[in-house]
């Protein structure tokens, strides 16, 4: 306990992490603001352009925002340290040193479990107040219906969270760190549906982006990603995103000097 309750201190004593949340947070904003734009443009759409005129699930486009800050939040809650040298003082007091991984890996996860979901649903609800029955009703199916997308899309947000610390840790480097998560988030998927199919769909089921449709069991018939994993199979898949970096990372920082 004393070792989380340190860690806990670290993130709150920064103001990075207070920037950090306040962006994450700001995604509610940015939904009010592109919705806000669309329902203008629908507003003054002749009729026949209204019947074919669509808009995307806002909450779903810029979840990438708390994705991303609350990955870039995980890197450099490990990197920081190794910047300044804190580790070396981190190690020397906690001699196993996979509790200090463990503690960040628990703070960081609390972070992202809040913002996360109130990110998601904070942008889902002021996109469907504003944009209404417009674009052939996008937003008025039923809550209880999107409820176990929202919900999922959230935890992407950890998931996020607990890769850049994964990540941090192997590397040592916050830029290091900070450019693959933002490869694996935009590079790849790209390089990954230009590539011949069959690979395409297979490779692009197992893109992180896909996974929350995919456990929800909701078809992707426009995008890059592939849909081709079950529920069960990509709630492990999202699992292995989050623990597998971790895992490594507990076996160097055991086998390596600081």
């Amino acid at each position: 306990m004393s070792v989380l309750t340190s860690e806990w201190l670290k993130v709150r004593s920064v103001r990075s992490s207070y920037l950090i949340v306040g962006i994450s947070l700001g995604t509610i904003l940015l939904g009010l603001a592109l919705a806000s734009m669309a329902a203008g443009m629908y507003d003054n759409a002749s009729a026949e352009q209204r019947a074919s005129a669509r808009v995307a699930d806002l909450e779903e486009v810029l979840v990438i925002v708390p994705q991303l800050c609350m990955g870039v939040l995980g890197t450099l809650v490990i990197t920081s340290e190794y910047t300044t040298g804190l580790i070396r003082t981190s190690l020397t007091v906690v001699p196993r040193r996979w509790p200090i991984l463990a503690a960040k890996a628990a703070v960081v996860a609390v972070v992202s479990l809040v913002v996360g979901p109130i990110a998601v649903f904070g942008t889902y609800f002021v996109s469907r107040g504003v944009l209404g029955d417009r674009f052939s009703g996008t937003y008025l199916v039923p809550f209880a219906a999107k409820l176990p997308f929202l919900l999922v899309t959230g935890l992407t947000v950890t998931v996020f969270a607990l890769l850049g610390l994964g990540l941090g840790a192997l590397l040592r480097s916050a830029a290091g760190a900070i450019t693959l998560l933002v490869g694996l988030v935009y590079v790849i998927p790209m390089i990954v549906g230009n590539i011949p199919e069959p690979w395409s769909e297979r490779l692009g089921s197992v893109m992180i982006g896909a996974l929350a449709r995919e456990i929800t069991g909701d078809l992707i018939t426009t995008s890059v990603y592939g849909s081709l994993l079950s529920p069960p199979a990509a709630v492990a898949v999202s699992v292995a995103y989050a623990v597998l970096p971790l895992l490594a990372a507990v076996w160097l920082i055991r086998r390596r000097d600081a």
